[in-house]
């Protein structure tokens, strides 16, 4: 099989700038070499320079390759559509194959762009339904999907969706948002099942909302995902940092998140099934390791903001290295058992989510202000079969009197086996508040002043 290699200058006006927008408009030339992977069995596409375009679609076996950040597109006024998308869109069977995007800067121009659209095919209604957001990159049904080196700037919604996949790379990847709406779902990177084996490395930037989000059966209550490893992430003042959600039958496994830094506002991670209804989704063996996460002031008030927040049936979460450094309010830093819907919709009192084993290995809280006196930084407020806190060391600033307490068991939480093992804390009132609520506790090496 030949790959045939365009350069973009051959075919196109390239009067675009992929930060002002301008210019000639060049879809149907970029298209039509496109196009030529489904007859010629593969294209090669240079961009040597910016396109103005109404968005582009790809057949499998497609590269295309933009020479530096300067070169890439920039979407029309009201095109109201992704930048880029694939044909044969379809969740449950991969009809792509092997699609690259490499370098550049893909423009969506949010503030000339629809929040939402009336959907226009069969396929988009299959996925949507009747109405749709307008994400700036996206594919559906795809295998070997790489995205690399490249900035997504100014997306009307989500700006990177992937729906029914295998085997997805995404790297050095940036998320360039000086148009921030706020409350307008300008997420970044969202995933949807079915899927397997998905990497993602050394992303960040600015969000209007999630930063990243994982959610196999978000959109049809049914699918799976499992083998994802998501390794250095730097958040820019980010609305929220990672949702992982499970609502239906489907499932999250074998996840790993890791080297996760930068600044947030509001939600560091929900691990929940967001939506209401007779589950709390299937979270299974999830691992999220070194995470410092500064606060700035948070732009919701509809509920506390918190650094970790559980709301879902969990088999095993291991949170190790976590740093809570300097928090500029009370937050909670992990609370297990409030799923995020139980503030408006109350479940059925008999169902709860089951929340096996909760282990946190490795954790610093340093306040140098009085902001956090009055935290309670772990909470429980459903039930928790196994919670372990491991090598935990808390520098609180002086204060008038002891506040706060590094673990409290609400109303509606209980705990049945707690272990303390190497934990150091100064400051709070005491170390345990509602302690009755534990069945069985093992302390190790526990000091507290």
């Amino acid at each position: 099989m030949a790959i045939h290699t365009v350069r973009a200058s051959q075919v196109a006006t390239l009067t675009s700038n992929v930060y002002t927008g301008g210019g000639q408009d060049d879809t149907a030339a970029l298209q039509a070499v496109l196009d030529r992977a489904a007859a010629e069995g593969g294209i090669h596409l240079i961009m040597d320079g910016a396109a103005l375009v109404r968005g582009l679609r790809v057949y499998s076996n497609t590269t295309i390759e933009c020479l530096n950040r300067d070169c890439g597109f920039f979407l029309a006024p009201d095109a109201n559509c992704s930048i880029i998308t694939n044909y044969d869109w379809d969740y449950y069977d991969r009809h792509t194959r092997n699609v690259t995007l490499q370098g550049g800067t893909y423009n969506q121009d949010c503030l000339r762009q629809a929040h939402h659209v009336a959907t226009q095919t069969d396929e988009q209604r299959r996925i949507f339904g009747e109405t749709r957001y307008v994400f700036a990159v996206e594919f559906y049904g795809v295998e070997h999907l790489h995205i690399r080196d490249l900035t997504v700037r100014n997306f009307r919604t989500f700006a990177v969706e992937v729906g029914g996949f295998r085997n997805v790379t995404i790297e050095n990847v940036w998320l360039d948002l000086p148009d921030r709406m706020h409350a307008q779902n300008q997420d970044g990177f969202h995933f949807w099942g079915p899927g397997q084996f998905l990497t993602v490395r050394n992303v960040g930037g600015t969000v209007g909302d999630d930063f990243m989000n994982i959610g196999p059966d978000e959109n049809d209550c049914r699918s799976s995902i499992s083998d994802v490893l998501v390794d250095g992430v730097f958040l820019d003042d980010a609305d929220q940092a990672i949702r992982l959600l499970t609502r239906g039958t489907g499932s999250l496994d074998r996840v790993t998140l890791r080297n996760i830094s930068g600044t947030y506002r509001s939600f560091g991670f929900y691990i929940n099934c967001w939506f209401p209804g007779e589950t709390y989704g299937d979270f299974k063996n999830i691992f999220i390791e070194n995470v410092d996460l500064r606060q700035t002031a948070p732009n919701y008030d509809y509920r506390p903001a918190v650094l970790f927040s559980v709301g879902g049936n969990v088999e095993c979460l291991t949170l190790r290295n976590i740093c809570h450094h300097h928090p500029c309010d009370g937050r909670a830093l992990l609370e297990l058992g409030l799923p995020f819907y139980d503030l408006q919709y109350e479940f059925p009192p008999d169902n709860v989510p089951r929340m096996q084993n909760i282990e946190v290995d490795g954790l610093t809280i340093m306040e140098e202000s009085d902001a956090a006196a009055e935290a309670d930084y772990v909470q429980v407020l459903r039930p928790v079969e196994r919670l372990a806190l491991k090598n935990v060391t808390v520098m609180r600033a002086p204060s008038s009197a002891p506040a706060g307490h590094l673990l409290a068991i609400k109303e509606k939480g209980a705990v049945e086996r707690l272990v303390l093992n190497n934990v150091e804390t100064n400051g709070f009132a005491t170390l345990i508040d509602g302690a009755e609520r534990i069945r069985q506790t093992r302390q190790i090496n526990v000091f507290s002043e």
